[in-house]
């Protein structure tokens, strides 16, 4: 049997591989609403055959969103659209997943490939004010933010809170919270982008605060046999930047507050840092974590064949295996890899001729 299509229990849910389709911004949103670019994206995903698909980066609040185009679950007005999708994804045997996120000081930007300019959104064309730990631009070509006071924390946790009220009400059967990629939870972890002198600010527990206290209203509000992940970036790859001492510490305390798999990606907090981008480059992390903490683990970046995923999982470095480019260039690659590493996994009944026989 192979180790990529064993089923993966996570509190109440059993996941039927270890394939997830990883959340990948597709920046074809109005004002946050779902549409058919959606259902067909990640319907054709769920056909092809992944055992959780989790929705790209949906924000909390409107000034949570990276661009205006983004996805986003701040009003009940969004779920009835969110419910079709997930109830199509269900209907072919794939569950799904929603990554709740807040953009911090990287909001209010521009989807590059609609032509209407780069870096920064002027509020005069629909753009925002956009928040953070510490009054400190991503870069030169970014908002300027402004740190947030305690009133401003206060909305975020509920922010959260309430988005995850709407994913239960659309039939989202995974949370996933990002505090990775230089967004508003990850600027809070690194000492780079978190310069604050109060309860938020300064040592190692004070920086993880504001994620600790998220992970604290989600849970609140999950039934307790409903799974709970948190992307993390492990490093900042950058000297005085957050590190993998530091990830796995967080982890630790993540385990103990309910969470149920961290899913490992690094980077996005400093505009060029030297990352060594290659195969499985970030697998390592997720090793680690899994090992030292003792908490299922998701492994992310340039994994790319049936047989790099099936060695990762078969050798313990990861419990799940997060598929993003490889996905968008083949909606089919659960159903090639069954059949490269020999699982007998069922089609969907409208494709099965095409299903190859050994």
């Amino acid at each position: 049997m192979s180790a990529l299509f064993e089923p993966l229990a996570l509190r109440g849910l059993t996941l039927k591989n270890r394939i997830v389709v990883s959340p990948m911004c597709q920046y074809s949103a109005v004002d946050g609403f779902a549409n058919d670019w959606h259902l067909v994206h990640l319907g054709s995903r769920a056909v092809g055959g992944a055992g959780l698909l989790i929705q790209e980066a949906t924000a909390v609040s409107p000034e949570g969103r990276i661009t205006p185009e983004d996805l986003g679950i701040w009003k009940d007005e969004h779920i009835e659209f969110q419910k079709r999708i997930n109830q199509f994804i269900e209907a072919h045997g794939s569950v799904p997943g929603v990554q709740l996120a807040h953009a911090g000081r990287k909001a209010s930007t521009y989807t590059s490939w609609l032509g209407k300019g780069h870096g920064a959104v002027p509020e005069a064309e629909g753009g925002w004010q956009v928040v953070a730990p510490s009054a400190i631009a991503f870069s030169d070509s970014y908002p300027q933010p402004v740190a947030l006071d305690a009133a401003g924390i206060k909305k975020v946790i509920a922010d959260f809170r309430s988005a995850t009220e709407r994913s239960l009400a659309a039939g989202f059967k995974v949370i996933e919270i990002h505090a990775a990629h230089g967004y508003l939870l990850h600027e809070f972890l690194s000492p780079l982008s978190n310069q604050r002198t109060d309860t938020y600010g300064g040592s190692f527990e004070n920086r993880i605060r504001l994620l600790l206290e998220v992970v604290a209203a989600v849970r609140q509000v999950l039934p307790a046999d409903f799974p709970l992940f948190v992307r993390i970036s492990a490093t900042d790859w950058t000297e005085g930047g957050w590190t993998p001492d530091e990830s796995v510490q967080l982890s630790t305390w993540l385990r103990d507050r309910g969470v149920d798999l961290v899913d490992c990606s690094t980077g996005g907090n400093v505009e060029k840092a030297q990352i060594p981008v290659g195969p499985g480059y970030q697998v390592e992390f997720a090793e680690r974590i899994k090992r030292e903490v003792s908490i299922a683990t998701g492994a992310v970046g340039l994994i790319t064949t049936p047989q790099q995923a099936e060695e990762l999982v078969a050798n313990g470095q990861a419990d799940l295996v997060l598929l993003a480019r490889e996905e968008l260039r083949d909606p089919y690659f659960p159903l090639r890899a069954a059949h490269e590493l020999g699982a007998d996994v069922d089609w969907p009944v409208q494709y099965e001729r095409a299903k190859p026989r050994r």
